[in-house]
């Protein structure tokens, strides 16, 4: 449920069922694969997006009212994997055919799904969803922080720097740092934070080994799903057991976390950034925390003390600091050559 931009490579990367984050090579060749003129403008598209997302953590509330913890990110990788196996069959894809992938593949799989999505949901066991929401916004400041050391590439800049620090005093402000963290329990919000921080990961994994696939976005994310899926299928028996009974909103929530939150969300995801790139696509990171905050205090009667909300915000300027780039310098202006003196030039 997180979009923060992952690292640049050359061509294909999967993209973060989450969170949710897109890709930032969108190229013509993406574009064009995307299919045809789309039925509803990409600012509904984004808008949905955003409310997809932003709902998903109190998906997992709710999911955990009925379920345990490991069914309920067992449940939505299962649907969302349906979803993405339907798409494919429409569109003719086909999975990756190489070892190679399918071995990196696993590992994308475990850090970008079955170990973030489980984390969220034994987090919000002790944590509210709003807080769940606001943490997941911290990825873009872990992501920032990890690429300066990971990616050599990554150069920083003040204005980067500057919103890393102020991003993780945002977290100390919605956490109540002066109150010495109380009503909070801490377990819960470390593993949100250790969720959020799951994703950058990840992603500069993909970065340096998947850099070069040529599998399609749709295929990498679909294999990836599909082995998150097998992971949770393999633990969630250890840790729990069959359910003694199936009540009707925890399952709803379950299907549609799945089957909305990570499947359809990855495909409206997926045609936003083909068709306005990965900058604009990005901006959904930014709904999250707050639609997230609404659903949670509107629909489940969370409490929200002043210092959520103004520590949100500080945490996504700090975030949106992170992923400013600074500007090509212009070249400097050359005098101006005759057309006679021009076509004699080399």
């Amino acid at each position: 449920m997180t979009t923060a931009t992952p690292p640049r490579p050359p061509r294909a990367t999967t993209i973060s069922a989450a969170t949710p984050t897109p890709p930032a090579d969108a190229t013509t060749a993406d574009a064009a694969a995307a299919g045809p003129r789309r039925v509803f403008d990409w600012r509904l598209r984004f808008a949905a997006l955003a409310l997809i997302w932003g709902f998903s953590f109190l998906l997992i509330k709710v999911g955990t009212h009925g379920f345990a913890p490991f069914q309920v990110t067992f449940g939505r990788l299962f649907f969302g994997t349906a979803v993405l196996a339907v798409a494919m069959v429409v569109r003719r894809e086909r999975l990756p055919r190489s070892l190679r992938t399918w071995g990196h593949l696993t590992v994308a799989a475990f850090l970008l799904n079955a170990l973030p999505f489980s984390l969220f949901a034994y987090s919000e066991l002790t944590i509210p969803s709003t807080l769940a929401g606001i943490c997941n916004a911290t990825s873009p400041l872990w992501g920032m922080a990890l690429s300066l050391v990971a990616l050599s590439e990554d150069r920083p800049t003040r204005r980067r720097v500057a919103g890393l620090g102020l991003g993780f005093l945002g977290v100390l402000t919605v956490l109540g740092a002066w109150q010495g963290f109380s009503g909070l329990d801490p377990a819960g919000t470390a593993m949100a934070l250790l969720a959020s921080l799951s994703y950058p990961i990840g992603w500069i994994y993909i970065r340096r080994t998947l850099a070069g696939s040529s599998s399609s976005h749709l295929s990498l994310t679909g294999a990836q799903l599909f082995l998150a899926t097998l992971q949770l299928a393999v633990v969630t028996p250890l840790f729990t057991t069959v359910p003694a009974s199936f009540p009707v909103g925890p399952l709803l929530a379950v299907v549609v976390l799945g089957a909305l939150g990570t499947g359809l969300a990855i495909l409206l995801q997926y045609g936003i950034v083909a068709e306005v790139g990965p900058t604009t696509g990005q901006m959904v990171t930014y709904f999250i925390p707050v639609i997230a905050t609404a659903a949670g205090v509107t629909l489940l009667g969370e409490q929200l003390s002043w210092n959520t909300p103004v520590g949100a915000l500080i945490v996504l300027v700090g975030a949106a600091l992170t992923q400013s780039r600074s500007r090509t310098p212009r070249p400097s202006r050359t005098p101006r050559v005759s057309r006679r003196t021009a076509a004699r030039q080399p």
